[in-house]
Formats: C-alpha cells, structure tokens, sequence
C-alpha cells in the first residue's frame, strides 16, 4: 500500500510540474482562448484542474467519516448529492469562471502546491486499511466518480481530473 501512496504523490508532483510548464509557456491570447468541448477559457479550465485538487482537499475529512458510516447512511448520502446533479453542474462551471478571477495564471500554481502538500501530508497518516475502505459516492456529478469509491481513489482522484482535463486544452504544445 506504500507503493499506492508514493503513486499517488508522484502524480500529484507531475500535475504541479505540468502546471507549471503550461502556465510558463502559454501566453495571455493562449490562457484567454477557449478551451476544447467545454464553456471555459484554457485560463478558467487550468483553475478548474486545480480546484479538484481543493474539492478534495476540503472533501477527505468528509470521506473518512462515511467510509465508516453503515451502507444505508452511504447510499442515503449518495443519493441525496447526485440528486442535486442539475445545480451541482452549473455551480460548478460558474464557480470555476469566477475563481479564475482570483485564482488566476499568477496565483494558481501556488495554490496547487499549498493544497498538495496538505494531501500529501494527510495521505501520509491514513493507515493502509484505511485506503482500502469504500464509500458510495455521487457518480452523476463527475464521469471520473463510480458508485463506490476507495479512499485510494479519491486520494488519487485529483490527478486523474487533471488529466482528463489537459485533455481539453487548447494550448499551443
């Protein structure tokens, strides 16, 4: 289980140095341009990757309770969270366009490693039974959700958002 975590931290590490790379060599016509199949800018979007990192930041204490919750609290909770799918998905496309007012190519990059280290620091305290512990989970909001999740998933979560969203880039490479 070790061998998931050093895993996991070295995606995260990889995200931060492709972050930067991308930040450094895109310019302000670059960041502005719209993004590939979604509403946001590159700009908004490189906000949005970091921001799954945040969500799941502010979202593991939360996890770690329901992971020891009876099934039926799980799929309750579950079932509540994907039926506010329909305001769950336009909150989350406007957040994202207002954050990147704030959290903008000038300040994103350190607020992607602050939150990393904060994972990497609670990841390092979970024991490995606990990483192996499920929790239903809300898979309407996000294609990368399934309806049962690992603690190790969702540790690793942020990383497979952020690559599921280079994808949509539209930076020149």
């Amino acid at each position: 289980m070790e061998e998931n975590k050093s895993r996991i931290v070295r995606g995260y590490r990889q995200d931060a140095q492709s972050l930067h790379r991308l930040l450094r060599t895109a310019s302000r016509a670059d960041l502005r341009r719209s993004s590939i199949g979604t509403g946001w800018s590159n700009e908004q979007l490189l906000f949005h990757m970091v921001f799954g990192y945040m969500v799941v930041r502010a979202l593991i204490p939360l996890v770690h309770v329901l992971v020891r919750c009876p099934a039926g609290v799980q799929s309750g909770f579950s079932r509540l969270l994907n039926a506010t799918t329909p305001l769950f998905h336009p909150v989350n496309y406007a957040g994202s366009c207002a954050a990147a007012l704030v959290f903008n190519h000038r300040r994103m990059e350190r607020r992607l490693w602050l939150t990393i280290n904060a994972l990497e620091r609670k990841l390092d305290r979970v024991s490995p039974a606990a990483l192996l512990r499920r929790a239903d989970f809300p898979e309407r909001w996000d294609p990368l959700f399934s309806r049962s999740m690992t603690l190790s998933e969702i540790y690793a979560y942020p990383s497979r958002h952020f690559a599921f969203h280079a994808r949509q880039l539209s930076l020149r490479p």
